[in-house]
């Protein structure tokens, strides 16, 4: 089943629910899908840009949800957090940190990269074998904290 099948199926379970802020978040992916669809790229959505089109929708709401943080908009922050969560259902299992520095340190390990300087080398390997495993943001920063070691 497509994402947006399976999205579609979660929708009408929310409206029979009632669930505000999980047909919130559900719209919002639908909205991105059909945007990505009709974006004149003549081609169809595969399964690795439902997948950036999902981390996408994370990152602007966790950015969101740290503005209305700062500005103790508690009542907004609260509506990222849930379509925050409700997005999240549909990405795959997140790597845990240890996970990750495992990971990253066998690339660094792979690619022969020894100081900070190389940094853009392991990143561009481990940003393709991490898609949808764990968000650019923190895959730099494990980077870079094995690098300067």
């Amino acid at each position: 089943m497509s994402l947006e099948q399976n999205i579609m199926a979660h929708m009408k379970e929310a409206m029979k629910a009632k669930d505000e802020a999980a047909l919130r978040g559900l719209r919002a992916i639908k909205a991105a899908i059909l945007l990505a669809k009709t974006s004149g790229a003549g081609s169809e959505v595969t399964a690795d840009d439902e997948i950036k089109l999902l981390q996408k929708l994370v990152k602007q709401r966790k950015d969101s949800l740290e503005i209305f943080q700062q500005q103790n908009r508690t009542d907004l922050a609260q509506k990222e957090e849930e379509e925050i969560a409700v997005i999240e259902k549909f990405l795959p299992k997140q790597l845990d940190a240890e996970e990750l520095k495992t990971i990253i340190a066998g690339i660094i390990a792979e690619t022969g990269a020894a100081s900070p300087a190389d940094m853009g080398k392991v990143m561009g390997v481990a940003s393709k074998q991490l898609a949808g495993k764990a968000d650019g943001k923190t895959i730099s920063a494990v980077v870079k904290e094995l690098l300067s070691k």
